[in-house]
């Protein structure tokens, strides 16, 4: 019987990671990183109910485990500090609402370990004690377990791993553009600017010869940056859409590899088949004639196979090192059945007994 495929079988479960890109949009709309929003919206949405169904023991461990999975993916960048919130809030949920006993444990990969002390830094300086106070919560509760991968790995494991979509409205985007063109760094570089060209004219040798800078240096900063900033809004706004173009654009591409695949294969039987020819009506009686003359062929073959002069013994090359020859013994053993002879010597019988006398 062929096996049956496991449910779960990949990393995340598609219908458990809409209903939790759900929740963290709920409580990204609250502009808040405190638990008790994050807490009314759990209850509302019944998310405790998550694991009611799941009858058979290893089905309901590899489904906390695939939960608890989920959960971290948002825990961890590139998403921005608020989802990344909500995702430690939601591994505390699902860690203590799981009906595995003993309860599945959180896979915190090794190569993560800085980017979490980096974010409760971040945490504690901007002074949002939630943050701190659920993550400690579950390192005393011995709920993390530190592993060198994040998931398991096994022998079934797919060749080519199902990418799995970014939610755009998620993503930490880049601020630093943002806090230079409404910082004052502008404007004190245009008055650099215009304090470089007052020195320059008061100096008469180098005010034609060198130009070091251009005039318009800080209003070309300004333009560029107001570039980058539309074009960040604009493919923040696409992502959603390339996602679903690029898997289709795979999915096309893996169809058509294997029609050419097809195609070639159907090819070389062809060429296969035309390679060979059919003997006629009125040739086909030789082919009686060409099997015979093969067999007499190998016959002939194992007969000047069995005729070919055997090497000499090792008591004959003995003999032969040492220049001794044997001593021919002229009398015969009694055989019943005596070979030819050369020079038909008839063959007498030394061991015969006298008759018997009554």
């Amino acid at each position: 019987m062929p096996r049956v495929q496991p449910f779960y079988s990949e990393f995340f479960y598609s219908p458990l990671t809409e209903d939790v890109e759900e929740l963290l949009a709920r409580f990204q709309q609250t502009d808040s990183v405190r638990y008790g929003e994050f807490s009314a919206i759990w209850r509302e949405m019944s998310f405790s109910d998550v694991f009611v169904g799941v009858t058979r023991v290893g089905e309901l461990r590899r489904f906390c485990r695939i939960t608890l999975a989920t959960a971290m993916k948002y825990f961890l960048p590139p998403y921005n500090y608020q989802i990344r919130v909500g995702g430690l809030y939601l591994m505390f949920g699902f860690y203590h609402t799981q009906l595995a006993r003993p309860p599945v444990q959180i896979r915190l990969c090794l190569r993560d370990y800085a980017q979490v002390q980096n974010f409760l830094k971040d945490s504690v300086e901007a002074g949002h004690q939630d943050v701190v106070y659920i993550y400690q919560k579950l390192v005393a509760d011995k709920a993390i377990h530190y592993t060198a991968m994040p998931h398991f790995l096994t022998f079934q494991k797919q060749r080519k791993q199902k990418g799995e979509p970014v939610c755009a409205e998620f993503l930490g985007r880049t601020t630093a553009i943002q806090e230079l063109l409404s910082g004052d760094s502008v404007e004190e570089l245009t008055n650099i600017q215009n304090h470089y060209e007052k020195l320059k004219e008061a100096t008469m040798e180098v005010r034609c010869k060198v130009t070091m800078s251009h005039r318009d240096l800080a209003a070309r900063l300004k333009d560029s940056m107001s570039e980058f900033i539309s074009w960040q809004e604009k493919t923040f706004s696409q992502d959603n859409k390339d996602n679903n173009s690029g898997d289709d654009a795979e999915e096309a591409a893996e169809a058509e590899s294997s029609r050419s695949r097809a195609r070639l294969v159907s090819s070389i039987k062809q060429k296969s088949y035309s390679n060979f020819q059919v003997a006629s009506k009125s040739r086909r009686h030789r082919q009686v004639e060409t099997v015979d003359s093969s067999s007499s062929g190998t016959e002939q073959v194992q007969e000047a196979a069995l005729q070919r002069k055997r090497p000499p013994s090792l008591r004959a090359r003995t003999w032969k090192s040492l220049r001794v020859m044997p001593e021919e013994n002229k009398l015969q053993a009694w055989l019943l059945s005596a070979p030819e002879q050369r020079e038909k010597v008839p063959v007498k019988r030394t061991n015969q007994l006298p008759p018997f006398k009554p």
